[in-house]
């Protein structure tokens, strides 16, 4: 009993000193060293769960040494600390690259008006970042179990996909490796990228998130489109903002044929650089077809995102609507009829005449 009391508190001393020493460490980093708490700080906070638990392993390997312990409950605990010490490395590696992307990403800003490189960079990251995290994890479960006899052919096949229980796991597994490979391709393609306009299953909206299997897409109302990853892979979609964020927003409006166009033409030049959504590339005014019973005139107008381009369009229609209300209200669609007289002195009746091209 007294054998048993002793080596209790040689571990409890251990971790006392594991403990306390991962207190003055960081508190003296923290408080000494380290000034800036906008990053600095909540950086350093992240990884003492891991320094924290590394100093634990050590202290307690120290103390399995320093006393005499049974042949069983030795290799037990030395087993323990061997599957400890494999999930400290695995969760010390995803800091790491959690770390890796915030300093990466600090030189990138999204909320900018020319945001492409920044979302590019941001997307790229972000994919690759959550990729590595499933492979780490992965390949830490493997080594945890390669440690254990009766399962150990079980983590052989989960980190090199060979033997009967690897085929089992990689077919179940099929869908979520499909979209893993499709992130990795994702991440180096970028057909999308954060923030991107797309159209996706006939719905607008923008990418919101991209996880490691699916994508979240905000539509404009504010719901949200969830599409798996190898949809983008195999799937057609738009992307309006791939190569550039300037849009041309287009207005179609249907008049008679007395609409004056020139005077039309000014008045909608005056309209889109009175604009602040105009950003000043493209403007134009033509009239692109016919119809038995009206004219049909498009209007383009550029505008530095889709956003701002959908609402240049309802500025323009708008603007025009009162416009040709007030100046030109013979210019509103409408239905010509001729007065015909008919034979015998009978009273003319009205009859429909279609305008033609």
């Amino acid at each position: 009993m007294t054998r048993w009391t002793e080596t209790t508190l040689v571990f409890l001393l251990a971790l006392a000193v594991a403990w306390g020493a991962c207190l003055l460490i960081y508190r003296l980093i923290l408080a000494r060293l380290v000034r800036d708490e906008t990053f600095w700080r909540p950086l350093l906070a992240r990884t003492r769960g891991p320094v924290q638990l590394g100093l634990m392993i050590v202290a307690m390997s120290f103390a399995a040494n320093a006393v005499r312990l049974p042949v069983a409950e030795g290799q037990a605990l030395r087993h323990l600390l061997l599957i400890a010490f494999i999930a400290c490395v695995t969760w010390f590696l995803k800091t790491a690259l959690e770390i890796w992307m915030t300093l990466h990403l600090r030189r990138y800003r999204v909320d900018v008006e020319d945001n492409l490189l920044a979302r590019k960079h941001v997307t790229q990251t972000r994919i690759l970042q959550r990729v590595g995290s499933i492979l780490i994890v992965a390949v830490g479960v493997s080594a945890a179990l390669m440690t254990i006899d009766g399962v150990r052919q079980y983590g052989v096949s989960l980190l090199a996909s060979a033997g009967a229980a690897g085929i089992v796991v990689g077919l179940a597994l099929q869908p979520v490796l499909r979209n893993l490979l499709a992130g990795i391709q994702l991440a180096l393609t970028q057909p999308i990228r954060i923030d991107d306009a797309v159209i996706v299953e006939g719905e607008w909206g923008n990418i919101e998130e991209i996880t490691a299997t699916y994508v979240v897409v905000r539509i404009w109302d504010k719901r949200r489109l969830i599409v798996p990853l190898n949809h983008f892979m195999e799937q057609p979609f738009q992307n309006w903002t791939r190569s550039d964020s300037t849009l041309i927003g287009v207005v179609m409006i249907y008049l008679d044929f007395s609409v004056d166009i020139p005077a039309l033409r000014a008045e909608a030049e005056r309209i889109v650089r009175g604009s602040r959504l105009w950003n000043g590339d493209v403007f134009a005014l033509q009239v692109t077809d016919y119809t038995a019973r009206e004219a049909e005139i498009r209007i383009l107008a550029s505008a530095s995102n889709a956003g701002r381009a959908f609402d240049l369009r309802c500025e323009i229609r708008e603007a025009l609507l009162a416009y040709l209300q007030r100046e030109q209200p013979q210019a509103l669609p409408r239905t010509r009829t001729n007065l015909l007289t008919e034979p015998d002195d009978q009273p003319a009746t009205p009859r429909v005449l279609r305008a033609s091209a």
